[in-house]
């Protein structure tokens, strides 16, 4: 899982030099391109060498790392590190690109130790162009790796072969150093920290607990899903910065569509449940989880036993670590899959981790969005879950609700929980055709744009349907999916939920957050408690929990 560092810089990088964070790459270009023209003969260097590959490898270790802890550690002098090395510790929380963020003359530093292994081999008539790359990249690999504030490395690596632990830092381990700057100042070799004394002893430890999700053990756990191919990339530990914005499609995604085409078949093949992100919220841990299926797996017949047997194993799997409550998103709560949670709650009565759709906060959500002085509403999906419940609450307030649905039998079972005296109030209709004066649309089934063609000019289209339906018609208003904003007091919200702005979350969600802070002792399951709609959405507004 991600691990951050949290130390905020207190001296001021240097205003007077300008940096980009390309500098490193200009500069290696620059030395290559001076090297060349130095030395002609290394223009005919073979491809491959590997004897160039053991004296790059030897010089590495006896150059090029000492080299770099001694320089490292002078770059945090009061002052060098005031007026150079500031820069690069600005980025509060590390990522791949504050590995190449620094001053030129870090990138100059930098850049001549990196060359030592190169020049050496070259000296000694083992160079080879397989070898320039070969080094290069994989030192900036390993730069970015370290940077990257997502542990890579199994825990169980270190424990099976301990003498690791000197041969290669880890994302944890580095961020230790960005965090305190008290400690591990190697290039990529713990060795010298331990023979400087400058080896941070919780290192390993935390390496372990970092990869193992274990730093810190969940209250709360949001479950969700992958919603295509395209979505699937939009995860800080794919792309933090794009994560970190709304999704939407995007040109440079498009070439790397047949990489998460690849993806996919791996991780419906092996993988298992695993964290997107986290926040923490009134001093407690919230994590988003993902099974591993798809949209479009959820109406494959035969995926219907493997997915519930993938939420199953991650409702249990929270049970062991002590998560208070686990809350169900979109598909995985589908009535036909698993009864809107039930099938989990029936088959372990004695679950002590509360399990919740959440779907009575979106309805309280859709049904806030009604503006006062309605009358009269028409709502297509009117059976499902949430048709069932909006319409129950909308006929106690007496406004009539058209109910699009062509199933009698299932109109008239909703019909008849109604109180006699507000039964009236629930109308079957089969014809769009009938909603042609009715200004308010909720839409919880998908509409074609001949379908939205019968609502009237200036109709507004409040919607629970996933996914959303297009904006066909410009005199018409579209409401997007229900959502609200999660407290002011929410902490490390470093990626956005799909489509949503950063602190905006789905009202699954936010149900799901209200019942942990609550304290609720039951499981929201199946049908929506109508009597509890209003209860749930001023619990939320307590929390400050607020409508977008």
């Amino acid at each position: 899982m991600p691990i951050y560092a949290t130390e905020v810089l207190t001296n001021p990088a240097p205003a007077a030099v300008c940096v980009s964070r390309d500098n490193f790459l200009i500069l290696q270009i620059m030395m290559a391109a001076t090297a060349l023209y130095a030395f002609p003969s290394l223009r005919h260097l073979p491809g491959w060498n590997t004897g160039g590959l053991a004296v790059a490898a030897l010089l590495h270790v006896a150059a090029t790392e000492p080299l770099f802890y001694a320089a490292h550690r002078g770059f945090h002098g009061a002052h060098l590190f005031a007026r150079y090395h500031a820069l690069h510790h600005s980025n509060k929380v590390p990522t791949p690109f504050t590995a190449g963020f620094a001053t030129p003359l870090e990138h100059l530093v930098l850049g001549l130790l990196m060359a030592l292994p190169l020049a050496g081999a070259c000296a000694a008539g083992l160079g080879s162009v397989g070898l320039a790359f070969a080094y290069v990249l994989s030192f900036d690999f390993l730069r970015a790796m370290g940077h990257c504030n997502v542990e890579l490395f199994p825990g169980g690596l270190f424990r099976s072969l301990p003498f690791l632990r000197y041969l290669i830092y880890t994302p944890t381990y580095h961020t230790i150093h960005h965090t305190g700057k008290k400690a591990n100042f190697c290039l990529f070799m713990p060795l010298f920290d331990r023979l400087g004394g400058t080896l941070d002893p919780e290192s390993w430890e935390l390496q372990r607990k970092n990869r193992a999700g274990m730093d810190e053990a969940p209250d709360f756990v949001f479950l969700a899903h992958v919603v295509d191919v395209m979505q699937s990339m939009h995860v800080p530990f794919v792309m933090r910065t794009f994560a970190s914005t709304p999704f939407a499609v995007r040109a440079f995604l498009l070439p790397l569509w047949p990489i998460a085409l690849l993806f996919m078949f791996m991780v419906w093949a092996w993988s298992k449940t695993f964290i997107i992100s986290y926040y923490h919220l009134r001093g407690k841990l919230h994590q988003i989880w993902a099974v591993p299926r798809y949209g479009f797996h959820y109406f494959l017949p035969f995926a219907k036993d493997g997915i519930n047997d993938q939420i199953e194993l991650a409702i249990l799997r929270a049970e062991r670590m002590g998560v208070k409550v686990v809350s169900l998103a979109a598909l995985n709560k589908n009535e036909a899959l698993n009864g809107g949670g039930t099938l989990f709650v029936n088959k372990h009565p004695d679950l002590r981790v509360r399990v919740v759709h959440g779907n009575t906060l979106t309805a309280a959500v859709i049904l806030n969005e009604i503006p006062k002085g309605t009358t009269e509403v028409f709502m297509t999906g009117a059976t499902s879950k949430l048709g069932r419940a909006i319409a129950l609450y909308l006929c106690r307030k007496k406004i009539r609700v058209m109910m699009m649905t062509l199933s009698t039998e299932r109109f008239q079972k909703i019909q008849k929980e109604a109180a006699a005296e507000d039964q009236q109030y629930l109308v079957q209709v089969t014809k769009f055709q009938s909603a042609e004066q009715c200004k308010t649309w909720i839409v919880g089934k998908w509409l074609s744009p001949r379908e939205q063609r019968w609502a009237s000019p200036g109709t507004h289209f409040h919607q629970f349907v996933v996914p959303p339906i297009l904006g066909f018609r410009r005199d018409c208003t579209y409401g997007k999916l229900a959502a609200m904003r999660l407290p002011k007091d929410a902490r490390g919200l470093g990626s956005c939920e799909f489509s949503l702005e950063r602190g905006v979350v789905h009202a699954c969600h936010a149900g799901g957050v209200v019942h942990f802070l609550e304290g609720y002792a039951h499981h929201e399951v199946g049908a929506i408690d109508v009597d509890r709609i209003d209860v749930v959405w001023e619990a939320a507004l307590k929390h400050g929990i607020r409508p977008v």
